[in-house]
């Protein structure tokens, strides 16, 4: 559509998740259409973050160190651990100030129609974690929809044999949604997941 290195800039930008050709091309445009940004800081971030950035050694997060700093924090709860399927899920976690534990980022859910099996997951390293019997409840945080079920499902009857509680997090309506506007699904996690009132 475009000339040379503007073309190819968009196709850059839209081989990123999320971004769209017509986003692609806005952020392009914004980049040639305003001087005062400079594309240089964008690309020693870009560099930096390729050079810097590992997984959590312990647990799969994202770190520039060997360990990530929950893993080091000696207040964290060493007994609880809530397994999430990518770091992100980790950060929203971690904004509501409610879980104290550790975490086991699974890099993924399980898909065959991906081809995402559980050997591709980060299993056999929470298998490991567990070896050592400090850990007395696991909470399932994987997210509610198919991919999501299957790797809970999964998880909890591998961990059925251990002697550990396994929870998983609770779903279902948002709060300020309109019963009318809810899927089967969600409504039956609902009244599946309700509790006593008083």
């Amino acid at each position: 559509m475009y000339e040379g290195v503007v073309q190819d800039l968009i196709d850059e930008l839209g081989r990123l998740p999320g971004v769209g050709p017509k986003s692609a091309q806005r952020i392009a445009f914004y980049i040639l259409q305003t001087e005062s940004y400079d594309p240089t800081r964008l690309a020693e971030v870009l560099t930096t973050v390729r050079d810097k950035v590992r997984f959590c050694e312990i647990c799969g997060n994202v770190s520039e160190q060997p360990t990530c700093s929950i893993c080091r924090d000696p207040r964290r709860d060493q007994s609880l651990i809530c397994v999430v399927e990518e770091a992100k899920d980790v950060v929203a976690i971690e904004r509501t100030r409610e879980f104290r534990g550790l975490y086991h980022v699974l890099g993924g859910a399980i898909s065959p129609i991906q081809g995402i099996g559980p050997d591709q997951l980060r299993i056999r390293q929470l298998m490991t974690r567990l070896s050592d019997a400090t850990v007395r409840e696991i909470i399932i945080a994987t997210n509610p929809n198919v991919e999501g079920e299957a790797t809970a499902a999964y998880l909890s009857r591998m961990l059925q044999a251990m002697e550990l509680r396994v929870t998983r997090l609770a779903s279902g309506l948002p709060v300020g949604g309109d019963l009318e506007y809810a899927d089967e699904v969600t409504l039956g996690r609902a009244f599946e997941g309700r509790r006593l009132v008083g």
